[in-house]
């Protein structure tokens, strides 16, 4: 008996669309499409869960965040639970201040706003992070300290406590291949 096709209708528009709104942009610093980002954080959902609308979320994960698409957009196009999923996804940028200024204060909303977040949530960040630690840890080993130039903050402990913050908020994925791997690359990079 042949298994019955997968529907993955869902993730398909949500593939396109992710694909169109980030159309011409370039991953910073890296030389390649920014859409790859968000195909590999797919992946990495991938290996955690089936389910397509949390696949669609990882694909749309960065679309409010750094394109011009809105959070109502979203909402319209895919549904509640999906928009709700980019939405925590998504950096809030306090008024009148510099990336810079407001680093620290984002990321530690993000990381207070993850460690309360559904386990779907969490699912989804566990891609768009691992995603960016692979990165880092690859071009880490290429560029050694000269690779945190290439960020609004330019000091190696600060991003040490934001990764390591994230991997405290994610721990309740512990379990999962992907958190292995991105506990193993966090500590890789910034010591054990």
């Amino acid at each position: 008996m042949a298994n019955k096709p997968l529907n993955t209708d869902l993730l398909d528009r949500a593939l396109v669309f992710a694909i169109q709104a980030h159309a011409g942009t370039e991953r910073r610093g890296k030389g390649f499409p920014y859409i790859v980002h968000p195909l590999e954080a797919v992946e990495i959902v991938s290996t955690i869960t089936p389910d397509q609308e949390l696949l669609a979320a990882a694909a749309l994960h960065d679309t409010v965040e750094d394109t011009s698409v809105t959070e109502a957009r979203i909402r319209e196009a895919f549904g509640d639970r999906i928009a709700d999923l980019v939405a925590s996804e998504s950096d809030v940028f306090p008024e009148g201040q510099s990336e810079e200024e407001s680093w620290r204060g984002r990321k530690q909303a993000a990381i207070d706003r993850l460690a309360r977040a559904s386990h779907d949530a969490k699912v989804v960040a566990l891609g768009d992070k691992l995603s960016n630690m692979r990165a880092i840890a690859r071009d880490y080993a290429l560029r050694g300290d000269e690779l945190w130039n290439i960020f609004h903050v330019k000091d190696k402990a600060s991003h040490a406590w934001h990764y390591r913050g994230l991997l405290e908020a994610l721990r309740e994925l512990e379990d999962t291949f992907a958190f292995k791997e991105f506990e193993t690359l966090v500590n890789q990079v910034f010591g054990d």
